[in-house]
Formats: C-alpha cells, sequence, structure tokens
C-alpha cells in the first residue's frame, strides 16, 4: 500500500520553492538558507479524540490536522512553510482513506503556500491517528510568545467563541495571515491560539507571563454556534459558558498595550472583528467581571490533555 500511496502522492503535491526533495527518499530535502529562525509545531489527532471517522469526511479530518498547526504558528505570528505528515492508518481501506486525507490537505496547503514534504504511513488494527510536524519562519519583528503580557495590557481576541463542536471545529480559518498583519502594523506583546478553550488558554497566557487578567464576560464575543448549544444540551451550560470553554475556536487572544488596542479597535484591519474583553494585571489569577461590575475568581475550563 505504502508504495502505490507515495506514487500517488508524488503524482498530486504540486511543486514547492523551498522543496528541493519530496517524498519518495529517506528525508525531505528543503532550502533554509539565510532565513529567519525556525519554527516548529506537531499535533497529534486521533479518532474519537478530535474527531470520529465513522461520522466525517476524511477530507475535512485532514483538513483539520494541518489547519491545527497553521494555528500555531499563527499564535507565534510567523509565516508556515513546510509540513511532514505521519499517518497510522486502520488496515481495511487504508489507501482510500489516505488519499481522501491528503484531499483535504491539499488545498489548504497551497492557500498557505505551505510545501507537504513527506511524512511516513503504517497499517495497523487500532484506530486512525494523523500527526502533522509543521515548519515554519520568524519575521523581521520576531515571534510573539505567551510570556510577554504586562499589568495594564488590554485583551484583545479575533472572531467569536464556542459551539466549536457544531462544526467549526472542521472548518475553521488559520488566523496566519490576520496575525501577520496585526505583528507588522502595531506593537503586541504576547499572543496565543485558543485550542482548548478561552478561559484555559488564558490561564496559561497569564502563568507564562507572571501576572492575572480580568476578563468583562458581557464584552465576549459569543459565537451563534454557542448559543445554539447552549439551547440544545438542556441547560448544562449556558452560552457564555461554552464560549468560554469549550476550545477548538482557534482564534488569537493578544495582550497589547492599551494604546495601541484603542487604535486596533477603532481601525479593525482585518476582516474578522477584533474585540477588547478586558485587561492584564499584576494579581496573579483569573477574575471575571459581569455586567454589574461585581468581580469574582474565574475558574479556567476547557479540554485537558
Amino acid at each position: 500500500m505504502e508504495t502505490e500511496f507515495i506514487a500517488w502522492l508524488r503524482q498530486r503535491l504540486p511543486p514547492h520553492p523551498q522543496l528541493l526533495l519530496g517524498p519518495g527518499d529517506d528525508a525531505a530535502l528543503l532550502r533554509f538558507s539565510g532565513r529567519p529562525e525556525c519554527l516548529v509545531t506537531v499535533d497529534l489527532l486521533t479518532d474519537e479524540v478530535d474527531f470520529r471517522l465513522s461520522e466525517s469526511d476524511p477530507r475535512r479530518i485532514g483538513r483539520k490536522a494541518l489547519a491545527v498547526n497553521l494555528s500555531d504558528i499563527a499564535a507565534m505570528a510567523g509565516r508556515p512553510l513546510a509540513a511532514v505528515i505521519a499517518l497510522a492508518l486502520p488496515r481495511t481501506g487504508a489507501f482510500e482513506l489516505a488519499t481522501k486525507l491528503y484531499e483535504g490537505m491539499l488545498p489548504l496547503a497551497a492557500e498557505y503556500q505551505v510545501a507537504l514534504a513527506g511524512g511516513d504511513t503504517n497499517c495497523w488494527d487500532g484506530p486512525l491517528a494523523i500527526s502533522v510536524t509543521l515548519l515554519g519562519e520568524t519575521t523581521e519583528r520576531g515571534p510573539l510568545c505567551r510570556s510577554g503580557a504586562r499589568p495594564g495590557d488590554a485583551m484583545v481576541v479575533t472572531g467569536s467563541f464556542g459551539g466549536s463542536i457544531l462544526g467549526r471545529h472542521f472548518d475553521f480559518t488559520p488566523r496566519v495571515r490576520e496575525a501577520l498583519i496585526l505583528h507588522q502594523r502595531y506593537e503586541l506583546h504576547a499572543a496565543i491560539d485558543v485550542s482548548d478553550g478561552l478561559s484555559l488558554d488564558l490561564a496559561r497566557l497569564v502563568n507564562s507571563s507572571g501576572c492575572g487578567a480580568r476578563i468583562n464576560t458581557s464584552d465576549v464575543p459569543i459565537a451563534d454556534a454557542a448559543r445554539a448549544l447552549a439551547q440544545s444540551d438542556g441547560g448544562t451550560r449556558d452560552a457564555l459558558g461554552h464560549a468560554l470553554g469549550d476550545g477548538e475556536d482557534f482564534e488569537l487572544l493578544l495582550a497589547v498595550p492599551p494604546d495601541i488596542a484603542r487604535r486596533m479597535l477603532a481601525e479593525q484591519p482585518l476582516d474578522v472583528p477584533l474585540t477588547l474583553i478586558g485587561e492584564f494585571v499584576t494579581e496573579p489569577g483569573l477574575w471575571q467581571i459581569d455586567a454589574g461590575g461585581d468581580v469574582r475568581p474565574l475558574v479556567p475550563q476547557g479540554w485537558i490533555h
């Protein structure tokens, strides 16, 4: 199966300026000489955890496997360059499944000019697992990190949150272009992509930065899907709860100097809205402020790996 799949893949992969030698040899050969610092990220997606193969189009699964890595590069305000993919395929229908997974990745790779440089495949008696390793590069302004938030910084987010399980976890737009535009035009202190839940990823950012955060819950942009989910799940969690803890929104959460944030919000330079939802503070921990001004602790919620 592997020989046939590599042959199929080599016919489908387009040329890429950084890729000198692609699938079919013992390693890929990439042109990196004289380039900026290299970013490397990897995500492992597995059946029944990140998707259900029995219920999902493999093309959407393949797209997601690449997209989550693109979101990590976006969080660092980097440019994606090349990916290598490892597949552990169920024995039955392995070739057809592998080709459909790549058919989902190919359009996204072309959109973001990513070379699919190769990887590895194997068949086994277990469920589907996909591991994508993505290489990127920093811009001349360097990377954004989680550790740069400062007390007094504004908390700004892209897009809206919650309810991703209704479909957006497959079809989200990695905020690569958005991060590059914001990093080029404005001073940003820190960033993280919201992959595991807005409150949980905010907690990770403040822990890395050695500060705390106050979030104005009435300002959190709640996705329509979060409201729909709140209405359909029997009151288990309200729409705000879904927005704060559902995960897999893959939006950007930014720490921005307050004067810069005011300019960003006034200019709205992206196709997706920017929203001010709080501020970073000296006191450690997370705090929520409701519409009436009451302040109380916010317990982080989200997906714990």
